[in-house]
Order: structure tokens, then C-alpha cells, then sequence
């Protein structure tokens, strides 16, 4: 029987923040544009550090990034990237605030042509969340068939932070795919 007070999860959620993350985000399904340009923004920030230091650094992200409202980021210039530059409470690389920006606007174009993001991106996977079944976090896998397809597609739009990788750790974020492992409590409550 699983404690209530200690349950099991995915080995990676051991500090305060990222269980917290854990226990209330990752692997839900997502379908509001705006947080889903927010984990968009978060993920290619990530490329190459922890998550658990975007976490640290997601509140300073959500004051520095509009809200994360696509509308308000497409229209940062040459000088608020700048800013942005110099902010030590998110991750000071240009590649990726440029890209950030760059994003904001393929974002819109998406939305534009589809009606929505959500409409666009839940596409990848059939508008259904893939329903996985992983014993061990070993076996998750890094990119996918899926993710392969999203990378390439928004590549293609112009993205850019969209390798497959980050695409398929967005998929994860936003519910697109439960890889909550089968022993961990989120696994049922999700599926």
C-alpha cells in the first residue's frame, strides 16, 4: 500500500520545486495556447542545463517574457533583447532569447492558420495524449517517431530550439505523452 504522505514517483522528482512540478504538471494534457507557448519557451531554454534550473528561474521567465503572451513577445526588439540580456533571473543566452522571439511569431503564424496552437501541435500524436507504460526511467525514450515529426515540421516553419529532443521533452511537459512510470501514483491518476 502507498503512503499518502511519501508517495512513489519518477526518480527524477527529488527537490521541493520539481516534485511539486511532478505531482501537479508534468503529463497532464495541456490545450491553452498560452502555457503551451510558456513550456515552448521553457524547453528550448533548457537545451543543455537541468530543468530544475528552469524551474528556479520560471517565475523570473513569466515576468521577463510578457506573461508569456505570444502577442507581447513577437513584438520585442533589438533593445528588450538586450534587457533580457542582462537579466540574471533567467538564462542570459542570446541563441535562445532570440529564438524565444523568433518562436513567439512562428507561434502566432500557427495559430493563425490552424485556429489554434493546440490544434496544430496536438496533431503530432492524433489529439490524444500517448498513453506509455514504462517500468523504469531507462526506457523513456529521448525523441520519438512523434517528436521526429514535430521537430522537423516546426523547423521547417521556422522555429528554432525545436530539435527532436526538445520537442519531445515538450511533448512530456504538456500531457502529449504519459511517461510517468508505471510505479509512480501520477502514472494512473494521468492515464
Amino acid at each position: 500500500m502507498m503512503s499518502l504522505t511519501n508517495p512513489k514517483r519518477c526518480p527524477w522528482a527529488v527537490t521541493e520545486l520539481g516534485i511539486a512540478y511532478h505531482d501537479r504538471e508534468w503529463g497532464v494534457p495541456l490545450h491553452d495556447d498560452q502555457r503551451l507557448f510558456e513550456f515552448l519557451i521553457l524547453e528550448g531554454a533548457q537545451a543543455g542545463l537541468s530543468w530544475e534550473t528552469i524551474l528556479k528561474k520560471r517565475e523570473n521567465y513569466r515576468t521577463a517574457f510578457a506573461g508569456f503572451d505570444p502577442a507581447k513577445v513577437a513584438r520585442f526588439d533589438a533593445r528588450r533583447v538586450e534587457r533580457l540580456l542582462a537579466n540574471p533571473g533567467i538564462v542570459r543566452n542570446r541563441l535562445k532569447i532570440s529564438a524565444a522571439v523568433n518562436n513567439a511569431r512562428r507561434f502566432l503564424e500557427a495559430q493563425d492558420e490552424f485556429g489554434s496552437f493546440d490544434k496544430f501541435i496536438w496533431g503530432f500524436v492524433g489529439g490524444q495524449p500517448a498513453k506509455n507504460a514504462w517500468r523504469t526511467m531507462k526506457q523513456v525514450p529521448a525523441r520519438t517517431r512523434e517528436s521526429d515529426a514535430m521537430s522537423k515540421e516546426l523547423i521547417r516553419r521556422g522555429f528554432r530550439f525545436a530539435g527532436s529532443t526538445i520537442c519531445y521533452a515538450f511533448m512530456q511537459a504538456v500531457g502529449m505523452v504519459n511517461d510517468h512510470v508505471r510505479g509512480c501514483f501520477r502514472y494512473l491518476e494521468i492515464r
